[in-house]
């Protein structure tokens, strides 16, 4: 059993106090990581005065998993410790004698998963010195690189889903342009333009001799030929001079007589 998978846990716990002339001024945050393969520990600060710390190894840990009766595999243990410390039900009790200076004496860190739950309860020893001093700089950059981390995460996220919107908004712009040359041409084909050719009449005309019948072509060609042959009254012609005329018949019997 070892805690080489277990991720660092950041929380602000809700204060308690066991004794009336303890009032904290300041908010406190908590902070469990695995301080190596078979230690886990836990670093409670306010920053100020009171810094506080527990450094349990898997055997305690086992110790715990049988005091508070929660069955199953080692694993599953571990998981619910750290659905109980990732809860918003997790409190920091204070104790013992203290001053607004040196803070209270000592701290109790208690979580459980919901209400009606095993509850979990870790007991911390105050620091002081140089060796709170180190366990605040230590919560502080720890603190500082999950946050990092979070926030490249994010970005990475905000990245690809921006990349993502872009190939939607692309597509969709093309979809909206090939819709948009359908529709302009779909209009040129309903609204052609009308023919002004100055012939139109002649070809119209053309068309309409082209389309009668041949029995009615014929008989205007007929009605015209009579017209241009028609005889020229006999005091419209004009008279030929010098032409012999022929003698008729009676003219013919006088001269024989």
């Amino acid at each position: 059993m070892e805690l080489e998978d277990f991720q660092p846990i950041f929380g602000e716990p809700g204060v308690e106090c066991s004794g009336n002339d303890l009032v904290p001024s300041r908010p406190f945050l908590f902070h469990v990581h695995a301080a190596d393969p078979s230690h886990l520990a836990f670093h409670v600060t306010d920053f100020h005065s009171s810094t506080f710390e527990a450094l349990l190894s898997v055997f305690q840990l086992e110790d715990m998993r049988d005091d508070v009766g929660i069955g199953g595999s080692w694993s599953e243990f571990m998981d619910y410790v750290t659905s109980s410390l990732k809860s918003r039900d997790v409190k920091l009790v204070l104790s013992g004698h203290s001053n607004s200076d040196t803070g209270a004496a000592k701290a109790k860190l208690v979580a459980q998963k919901a209400k009606g739950m095993p509850v979990i309860s870790i007991s911390l020893g105050k620091l002081t010195g140089s060796a709170a001093s180190s366990a605040i700089a230590d919560l502080s950059f720890q603190l500082f690189k999950a946050f990092k981390t979070t926030h490249e995460l994010y970005m990475e996220g905000e990245q690809e889903r921006s990349i993502q919107l872009q190939k939607v908004i692309l597509a969709e712009r093309e979809k909206s342009e090939s819709i948009q040359r359908q529709l302009e041409q779909y209009s040129k084909r309903q609204k052609l333009p009308k023919t002004n050719s100055p012939n139109k009449d002649i070809v119209s005309a053309s068309l309409n001799n082209g389309l009668q019948s041949p029995e009615k072509q014929a008989a205007r060609d007929a009605g015209s030929t009579k017209v241009t042959s028609r005889v020229v009254p006999v005091y419209r012609r004009a008279r030929v001079r010098g032409v012999l005329l022929h003698d008729t018949e009676d003219d013919e019997d006088s001269k024989k007589h």
